[in-house]
């Protein structure tokens, strides 16, 4: 059986540069106190990796028990709110931001129509951490949407309105959403001087790292007899991309584990593709392609 790796898979910039700044500061021997805010990414292995190099994970509230340590915490890809940084000054540690500029200049354009009057709508995860550093961004007032149900039954239809998007987030669905809200919000006329328009808008935020690998995953989806999909569970981008190559390919399995490979998946296969999210590390797509070029008619076993 030849198995190849999605060549389009692994970490998106974003994500390398996270993961290159979190290693500078744990190669700096002079620095003892390395934290990073919450999981670095939603990657399991990748964690692991970095927490045997000396990264250790805390929350806001771990916040006094470092203070005046000469801690320094790193911001991960997904952001913060500005309360997280006012917690830091608050408690003399230094922070690393290694927020995704994808991210920063999402909560840019948040707060700019936050403060001319809009209402925010975000399409995405209410508690996702990228959602929750765009909420604080407007102090909470904000609607987040999944569905277009959702949306008819949240958003205020009379009122000037803007839609977001958690940047990984699936594009279909955010058309959908948008679409349903454009029948929905009529059309304001306001003062020509002023530089609101009162229409409905749409900001299509989605990464475009994400939403650019569409095509590209399908073709590489239908181009082999098996699929194994590597992410965490915890990656909303994994989902989306598992998703499509689902859709293009139904013999497409979702793993987080080499572990949780079935050797059956492969029986009477020529041809097994390994694909992944954007926080899937190389190295450990590496791995499951070297386990599945060992499974052979004879060899073929659950790894222990």
């Amino acid at each position: 059986m030849k198995v190849t790796i999605d060549k389009q898979s692994g970490f998106c910039w974003g994500v390398v540069r996270t993961v290159q700044i979190a290693e500078q500061q744990l190669n700096d021997k002079t620095e003892r106190n390395v934290y990073v805010l919450g999981n670095i990414i939603h990657n399991p292995k990748e964690i692991e990796r970095l927490a045997e190099k000396g990264l250790r994970t805390i929350q806001v509230e771990d916040f006094p028990s470092i203070s005046n340590s000469g801690a320094k915490v790193i911001i991960r890809a997904h952001g913060e709110p500005p309360d997280t940084y006012r917690a830091a000054w608050d408690n003399k540690i230094e922070i690393i931001d290694a927020t995704c500029p994808v991210v920063t200049k999402l909560q840019e354009r948040v707060r700019k129509f936050y403060d001319q009057g809009f209402q925010i709508v975000i399409f995405g995860k209410k508690d996702h951490a990228e959602v929750l550093g765009v909420r604080g961004v407007v102090h909470d007032s904000c609607v987040v949407v999944q569905t277009v149900a959702e949306a008819m039954e949240l958003v205020q239809l009379d009122k000037p309105t803007v839609l977001f998007s958690q940047t990984t987030m699936d594009r279909p669905t955010f058309y959908e959403v948008r679409d349903a809200l454009k029948k929905k919000i009529a059309d304001l006329v306001v003062d020509s001087m002023e530089n609101i328009a009162s229409e409905f808008h749409a900001k299509d935020t989605i990464c475009g790292q994400v939403s650019g690998r569409e095509n590209q995953l399908i073709t590489y989806a239908k181009s082999n007899d098996v699929i194994v999909f590597v992410a965490g569970r915890a990656s909303s981008n994994g989902k989306v991309l598992f998703d499509i190559a689902k859709k293009a390919n139904p013999n497409t399995h979702f793993v987080e584990d080499i572990t949780e490979i079935n050797p059956e998946w492969f029986n009477g296969a020529n041809t097994a593709g390994i694909s992944g999210a954007t926080s899937t590390p190389h190295w450990y797509m590496m791995q499951v392609q070297e386990y599945m070029e060992g499974l052979t008619p004879e060899t073929m076993q659950i790894p222990i």
